[in-house]
């Protein structure tokens, strides 16, 4: 118990120091003490929305609903193809799904290495990619963020994007409800807490990190992420699930 307190300390640190990562950086970690993802997400969402809602107070009136639109329609296919992969997969390749791209993402972490969109059509298979993530684990946002930063204003993107979340993650605790999956109420309101401390610390941290202090941070957030996810890909791969 004390380990899941400050996992989702992390989790809170973790998504407003960097603006996204809160499932991506914290259900890897996670799925060692309870290898079933949909345990963990419907938390990680729950929390999302709460979070995302309180950014947005006040704000809609800084986002960017033309592209936000435009972009959901791209989007509207793949995120319902990752919900009901992540409903009907297997759960051995859930998992290695998962720990394959949080390995992706340590990696461009380490390297020093963006996602970028240059035309239309990366464009498109960016979303699309994210909007797939998104669905099967709600790990897409750096896809789909490289995307909205080539046609969303820096001043309104963070609003804009923070919407983006909000939407996703409705229509992910939806399809969560609409199938019967435990949505653990009680487990996501003694969390609440420590998400909230993360969350107050993650602030100070972005405020370090965009004055251009973040690249040690990154580095040593990308190894540990990379080696939790390695570990357990190759745990799976010998047959033995992490524990």
């Amino acid at each position: 118990m004390v380990m899941v307190g400050l996992i989702f300390i992390w989790s809170g640190f973790v998504r407003s120091g960097l603006g996204f990562g809160g499932a991506a950086l914290t259900l890897p970690v996670l799925l060692y003490i309870i290898d079933n993802p949909l345990y963990w997400l419907p938390i990680i969402a729950c929390h999302l929305l709460i979070f995302s809602a309180l950014t947005l107070y006040n704000r809609l009136d800084n986002v960017d609903w033309s592209y936000l639109k435009k972009a959901m329609l791209i989007m509207v296919v793949p995120k319902i193809a990752g919900v009901l992969g992540l409903l009907n997969l297997p759960e051995y390749l859930l998992l290695m799904i998962i720990y394959a791209i949080t390995t992706v993402y340590g990696l461009t972490y380490i390297f020093n290495i963006t996602f970028r969109s240059n035309n239309q059509h990366v464009d498109r298979g960016l979303l699309i990619m994210g909007a797939y993530a998104s669905g099967t684990s709600l790990i897409g946002a750096p896809l789909i963020s490289a995307v909205f930063a080539r046609h969303v204003e820096i001043s309104r993107l963070r609003d804009t994007l923070f919407v983006l979340w909000f939407v996703l993650v409705v229509f992910k605790l939806s399809a969560f409800l609409a199938f019967g999956v435990e949505m653990h109420f009680m487990s996501m309101l003694l969390l609440l807490p420590f998400v909230t401390v993360g969350h107050i610390l993650g602030m100070k941290a972005h405020r370090y990190l965009t004055q251009g202090n973040g690249g040690i941070f990154k580095v040593i957030l990308g190894v540990v992420l990379t080696a939790v996810s390695a570990y357990a890909i190759v745990k799976m791969l010998i047959g033995k699930m992490p524990a």
